[in-house]
């Protein structure tokens, strides 16, 4: 029960419905074909750097001497550019790429799915249980999953809103998500000032 409790927050925090609008403006200017290929690949990068932060996260940071606050804040920087590019749009779209450009690894991959709330939870997880961090990794494989059928169907959320629905929403999930980038960046800045009191 705890596994699939876990996947579920896990799949909440990776909020692939959110995500839609904003990957598919990203994805726009690039071939039908070639669409499907770049989100799985971009999930599979995304799938890799969780289970790596699940394994390894901890220690990953320690030697690079960054804490899960700094995680944190700059994830809610990156965020907060994306969202300002959506509510206005400009030639490059949203992650000011030329049309036609694929994007690699930022930002869908990271922070998009694989981004710092969804990477501090599984911080959380293994420090909680580092003994059940198999099922942990379970729970990861369950949320990814479920992400990944949702966004593979994206064809059938385009046809049901059209362009200008898309564009709508698009701009609608740039307001949602200046708060929530603006919520990251609080939250690291307080977990910072409280760990420096």
């Amino acid at each position: 029960m705890e596994i699939i409790s876990a996947a579920v927050m896990l799949f909440l925090i990776m909020d692939p419905l959110g995500n839609l609008p904003v990957m598919l403006s990203i994805l726009r200017h690039i071939e039908p074909k070639r669409r499907r290929l770049i989100m799985v690949r971009e999930l599979c990068f995304a799938l890799i750097i969780l289970l790596l932060f699940l394994f390894g996260g901890k220690q990953m940071l320690a030697f690079l001497h960054v804490s899960t606050e700094t995680v944190s804040i700059s994830g809610g920087i990156i965020l907060f550019l994306i969202a300002i590019r959506m509510i206005f749009p400009q030639p490059g779209g949203v992650t000011g790429l030329a049309a036609g450009e694929e994007p690699f690894l930022v930002p869908m991959a990271i922070p998009m799915i694989a981004g710092p709330s969804v990477l501090a939870s599984l911080l959380l997880l293994s420090n909680q249980d580092p003994t059940r961090t198999w099922d942990w990794a379970l729970s990861v494989l369950l949320a990814w999953g479920a992400t990944f059928i949702i966004l593979m169907f994206y064809e059938v959320f385009n046809r049901i809103l059209g362009e200008r629905g898309l564009k709508a929403i698009e701009r609608l999930m740039g307001l949602l998500l200046i708060m929530m980038a603006t919520q990251m960046f609080l939250d690291g800045i307080r977990s910072y000032l409280h760990i420096g009191a």
